[in-house]
């Protein structure tokens, strides 16, 4: 059985402040943990996006020209 509860930050700072040091550093771990494995899920997501290739790069420099040459007449 779970049960669900919303604590405000300054309550979770206070029962955290209360823990042992043995379960206070059990949870800096494990909140450590859980920030360097988003780090790694979006490196890896950043890794595999798609990237342009050179000629997709050449047609958007060259409309990037052409819309400032029509922006400038």
């Amino acid at each position: 059985m779970q049960l669900k509860t919303t604590i405000a930050f300054d309550e979770l700072v206070e029962i955290a402040k209360t823990l042992p040091v043995a379960q206070w550093t059990k949870l800096k771990k494990e909140v450590e943990q859980k920030k360097s494995l988003k780090a790694k899920e979006l490196e890896l997501f950043l890794l595999q996006a798609p990237t342009f290739s050179e000629k997709q790069l050449e047609t958007i420099e060259d409309s990037r020209k052409a819309i400032n040459q029509w922006r400038a007449k």
